[in-house]
């Protein structure tokens, strides 16, 4: 049984430093993660309180490219 004090003695320390390291890069990830979560609910919020102020595509109609059949046409 004192081989087992001993080894405890031993691995105690480093299974606590590892056991708070992981505690604390958990923290980090899940406030990270609710962090991002509400980043895009409020930017969800913002695109859903002004309309885009692109024109849409169908109204705007876009220029040939270079080297179409259209473009050489013109």
């Amino acid at each position: 049984m004192e081989t087992f004090w001993t080894y405890f003695q031993v691995l105690a320390p480093s299974v606590g430093v590892g056991l708070v390291f992981w505690l604390a890069i958990r923290a980090i990830f899940r406030a990270d993660r609710k962090e991002r979560a509400m980043e895009a609910e409020v930017r969800r919020e913002l695109a859903a309180e002004r309309p885009d102020p692109r024109p849409d595509a169908a109204q705007a109609p876009s220029a040939p490219s270079p080297g179409s059949a259209d473009a050489s046409r013109a």
